[in-house]
Formats: structure tokens, sequence, C-alpha cells
């Protein structure tokens, strides 16, 4: 297992230039490397608004994403503007002192709808000084570094500010990515013949803005760790007022100890599953193929009564008692089940089993002495404000929503957002041949973001990348360079108390050093229990799955078709389709999302409404790998 140290690597013979970090960190001394006017045409930079300050004896405890220590670091901020904008765009950078750097620069991201992680040793630029790397953020140009993509996302009412939806969607990070390499590679006096590696750490939103830098600056970054990434933007988002309108649907909203009874009876049942009963559900899909909910009718449930809370933020709830109902399990069957139309046609996909129903959450009505819907705040922003592009904050009511209605949403957001904000463009050829690595991770028990949700981008990029090999050739070429590791029972960006033994990777960073900088391929990865003493333990590689025998310590990484297949969903509630075909792991059989195509025939028409519909060159793409399938794969 990794044991990071501030020292992890070897230094650069270049920052013996600066004998302390008293010398680099002066304001006349980062004025003087900052990048040249004509280093990245379109930006000027705001020499006259260096600020740099010496921080000794910083702690952090640590977070979910790097280990505790204490470090010196220079805190530098500065800012620019686009030519013929006039706006404004912050950005901060911590650099180690010259003895600590090891020819390491990392960008970072935000979470939510924050750019972001702040500008404390509780954020994300810590997680660069404990492996000698400069570290830097930005504010996006959202008018300062606490301020959210909604303090500009609109002019006004019905007027988007498209500037600013580009910087969010992925030019900010970008142009913070390429500013401090530059600022990095002149303050350490980086020669040209020394390498500096470029990294990116980020999860939620962090994790969509990680992939937006691989997807279209394919020379950037030599590696990319990205937890649970946001994208397939219009579906995520929308996604969270799913389970409220579920709840709206049957007419029936679950009292918060029926929804947890529900989860804690799950992960009983089906902890066992993968061979080793010790309270985690390692295989979501052994349970979807095994356990029926429907069999908690009637279990007994009871909750003591909890008072208010500030932080977090949470009501008082009365006492509840009671059995789990029938009306209780539908809903929650039918919020597994994933968003479908009206006709049964599939839209999006949902949480694994034994994840919370968050997005489900009720809230009691005192007046009333019942539960009542309780809008998902996360999911109502988007609609409001980037497709109805009013200034609310969320919607009042969801009064005649349906499940169609979240679907044309999807649909109206997927065309409005596809450049900006989607953010699942599968062709990574850049990337791949300048040698960038990607490790990419998920929580097998997200409830914020449904882990299949990147099961299927991995797909997409396997196919799209390796068309003309089979399931497991593709999946092995795949992994030599972008791999992905589903962590048991973890949850959104972290550990899980309510499955304290599942596990989850804290030194990302330094195993992402050793396959970049020395060539170690994570066979497996390296992770540990937050909630169990910080035991260590190993993660498999997608496509393998975890399997133990005999309830001992040995776990195997296991090939399961049968169980794989529970992770793919034909998205056929869209005529565009979402990508990723459906493999027969056994027989290179492919199948469409529409449904098998055997013939050319069968998609000629719609490949001509594709054409004539859509002539730009992203559908062109989609309508290619029709193509290909259609002759390959009948």
């Amino acid at each position: 297992m990794h044991k990071p140290t501030l020292l992890a690597a070897t230094m650069s013979a270049a920052a013996a230039h600066a004998a302390s970090l008293t010398d680099i960190c002066t304001t006349s001394y980062i004025e003087s490397k900052l990048p040249t006017s004509d280093f990245n045409e379109g930006i000027e930079i705001d020499s006259s608004s260096v600020t740099a300050a010496v921080v000794y004896n910083a702690s952090s405890s640590g977070s979910y994403f790097f280990p505790a220590t204490n470090f010196d670091f220079c805190n530098v901020t500065f800012a620019y503007t686009h030519e013929g904008l006039n706006d404004t765009v912050q950005l901060n950078y911590w650099l180690p002192a010259p003895s600590s750097f090891a020819n390491r620069f990392l960008a970072t991201g935000g979470g939510g709808y924050a750019i972001n992680s702040g500008l404390t040793v509780s954020g994300s630029l810590p997680g660069g000084l404990v492996y000698g790397a400069a570290a830097g953020l930005t504010d996006g140009g959202f008018g300062g570094f606490d301020n959210q993509f909604q303090a500009v996302d609109l002019l006004a009412n019905g007027t988007l500010n498209w500037q600013e939806m580009t910087m969010f969607g992925y030019q900010a990070i970008y142009e913070m990515t390429i500013v401090g390499k530059a600022l990095t590679s002149n303050v350490y006096n980086v020669s040209d013949s020394e390498k500096l590696y470029s990294y990116y750490q980020g999860c939620s939103e962090g994790g969509r803005e990680g992939w937006s830098q691989v997807q279209r600056f394919g020379d950037e970054l030599d590696g990319a760790i990205i937890g649970a990434p946001a994208f397939r933007y219009a579906h995520q988002q929308i996604q969270h007022m799913y389970s409220n309108v579920v709840e709206l649907t049957e007419e029936y909203y679950p009292p918060p100890c029926e929804f947890t009874k529900i989860m804690n009876e799950t992960i009983a049942a089906c902890d066992g599953l993968d061979g080793l009963v010790d309270g985690v559900i390692a295989r979501t899909d052994l349970c979807i193929l095994h356990f029926d909910i429907s069999t908690l009718v009637g279990v007994p449930y009871d909750c003591p009564a909890t008072a208010a809370t500030r932080l977090p933020a949470e009501p008082a709830y009365p006492a509840q008692t009671g059995n789990v109902t029938a009306q209780g399990v539908r809903v929650a069957q039918t919020i597994l089940e994933g968003l479908h139309d009206s006709k049964g046609h599939q839209a999006y996909f949902s949480y694994q089993p034994g994840a919370t129903f968050t997005d489900g959450a009720t809230q009691y009505d005192n007046e009333t002495d019942s539960w009542v819907l309780d809008i998902d705040s996360l999911g109502a922003i988007f609609p409001e404000r980037y497709l109805f592009l009013t200034e609310e904050m969320t919607m009042d009511s969801l009064t005649n929503v349906t499940y169609d209605t979240l679907i044309e949403w999807m649909n109206w957001a997927w065309q409005k957002y596809d450049s900006t904000l989607q953010t699942t463009w599968p062709d990574l050829t850049p990337f791949n041949v300048a040698g960038g690595k990607v490790l990419h991770f998920h929580g097998e028990a997200d409830s914020s973001v449904p882990t299949a949700s990147s099961v299927r981008y991995w797909e997409s990029v396997r196919q799209i990348m390796y068309p003309k090999m089979d399931y497991l050739e593709s999946a092995e070429a795949l992994n030599e360079w972008y791999r992905l590791y589903i962590i048991p029972g973890a949850v959104h960006c972290a550990p899980n108390s309510d499955e304290p033994n599942s596990p989850f990777p804290t030194t990302n960073m330094a195993v992402m050093i050793d396959w970049v900088e020395k060539g170690v391929v994570p066979e497996r990865l390296n992770a540990t229990m937050p909630y169990n003493d910080d035991k260590e333990v190993e993660i498999c590689t997608w496509p393998l799955r975890p399997l133990w025998h005999g309830n001992d310590s040995v776990m195997d990484c296991v090939y399961d078709p049968e169980s794989l297949a529970t992770w793919h969903y034909d998205l056929d509630a869209f005529k565009l389709p979402l990508l990723a075909t459906a493999w027969d792991y056994n027989s290179d059989t492919c199948y469409m999302i529409e449904g098998e195509f055997t013939t050319p025939a069968v998609a000629i028409p719609y490949l001509s409404s594709v054409f004539y519909v859509y002539l730009d060159f992203y559908f062109y793409v989609y309508a290619s790998f029709y193509l290909y399938c259609i002759f390959q794969c009948r």
C-alpha cells in the first residue's frame, strides 16, 4: 500500500535555484514569473493584482482525497481578463517550498454549482502540496472565490450568460491549468529539458470538470483522478427530481424511517452475496439479480423523535413507528428501476440497491400530522434557472409534472447544453495519444450520481476507442490508460457510515503519480476503511467484480457476464442514443440501445433523419457509430 510523504519523489534540480520559500513568495518575484502576455492569445494577466503570502506550518487533518499533513506554502492570487469582455477572473495557487517541489502541478475543481472547493486547508489544494505539487483553483469569473455559478448564470430573467456558462462548462478550469503550469515552471525555473507533470483531481461536479479537460484538451494533463462525475448533465440534474415525481404519481410519501428500514434490510439481505458478511454490499449487481424488496412488506420500523439541527440543517422529526407498507415498497422499487416514459421506455437509470433515498426525502407537516413532498432543491434549481431562465432557486410546486415531463426537460436541456455541460464525448484519442492516464472511481452506494452513469461512460469510451475488438480485448486495451473502480458501499465522494466496513481510496494521487511517472499500473486500487481503523483493502478494476470464498479475507476479482448485464440499460426513451451499446459479454453480439439491429434496413431511415436534422460534426459521430455497428454487429 502507498505510504505517501511530502518528499514522495526526487526533487527537481531546478528547485535549488530558489533558496527558500521566502525567496519565491514575494509580490515582486511572482510578478516577474507571471506568464508573458503572448503565452495565450485572449488572456491578459493583471500584474498589479498579484498577492503573495508565506503560510508556515499549515495543518490539514486530511480528507477523503489526501492524507493528513503539515506543510508550508506560498499563497498566491492574481486576476486576468479576456480581451474584449471587460471581465475579471481570479486565480489562487498554493506553491510548495522549493525544497519540497517535485516538478508537479495539480488542477482542482468544485462541487454542486461551485467551481472550486474553497481557499482553506479543508479544500482540495493541500492534495497537491502533500505530493510536492503546486496546486490551483479558479473563481471562474463569478465575482469571488466564494461565489457559485448562480451568481452569474443569468444576465436577467430570460437571458442566459453564455460566457459564464462556457467558463463553468470547461474554459475556466482549462485557463487556470495552463496559467498555473506556466507560472509553476517559471517560479521553480523548470527548464525545457525537464518534465513538469500535470494532474487533475476532483469529485462530483469536480469530476465532470475533470472530464471536460480530458475530453477537450488532450495534451494538457498527464493524469486525471475523477470521482463520481456529474456528467451527462441534463439527465443527471433532472434525475434528482425523479424520486419526487414517483411519490406524486404513487400518491405516497414514505416517512424517512420507512425508507431507512428498506435500505438497512436491503443491506442485510444482500451483504453476503459477495461471499463475505461484513455489512457491505460489494455486489449490488447480485442484489438486483437475487433480492426482491417486496419481501419487506410488513417489516416493522421504529425511529425516535429527533431535534432540529443547524449544521447540517435538519428539521425536527417526530417519532416514527409502523410497518413497511406495500406503497412504500412500490415507491422504493420504482425509484430503483429508473425513469421510464408513459409507454414504458427507459430514459435514465437510478441508484443501486442499498443506497439511501436522499432525493425522495419527505418532510413532516405538523398541521396535517402527515409526511408530505419535499422538493429536491438540487434538482429543482436546474429547470428553473437553466430551462425556464428565471432567477428562482427552486420550484414551488410539481403539480402536473409527470415522468414524461421530466424526459421532455432532459431532452430540452440535452440540446441546449450539449456543448457545455453534458460532458460525455467518448473519443479520447488525443488524450490517449499524448500518454494521459485516467483513474475514475465511483461509490457503489452513491445516492446523488447513479453509479451506472460512470459504467455507461466507460463502456462508451471502450466501444468508440476499440470498436473492432471483442469485449475482453477492448476492456484490456482501455485499462492500459483509463481505469474505472466501483467502490463497494461508498456513497457520493465519501465513505459510508451506514456500511462502516466500506472502503474509500484516499491515496489516489500517490497511485496516479506511480502510474504516470514510474509505470506502476494500479491493477487493484488501494483503499482503507475510514470507519474501521483505516484497515487496508484493495478494489477491483472494472469490469472485474469482487468475490470472496468461504467468508475469508481472500478476495478474487472475477468476470461475471450475468451480473455485468445488470449495469446496462436500453435508454430507448430518446431518439438520439445516449451512447453505449449493450454487448453480449459471451458472444460479441452488438445490441443498439433501440434494440438489436440485425440488418442495415432497420436503421437506414433513422440515419437519414440524423443527417438531415443534425447537420454538424457532433451528431455525425453518432451516425457514423451507427453505421459501424450496423455492418459489424449483425
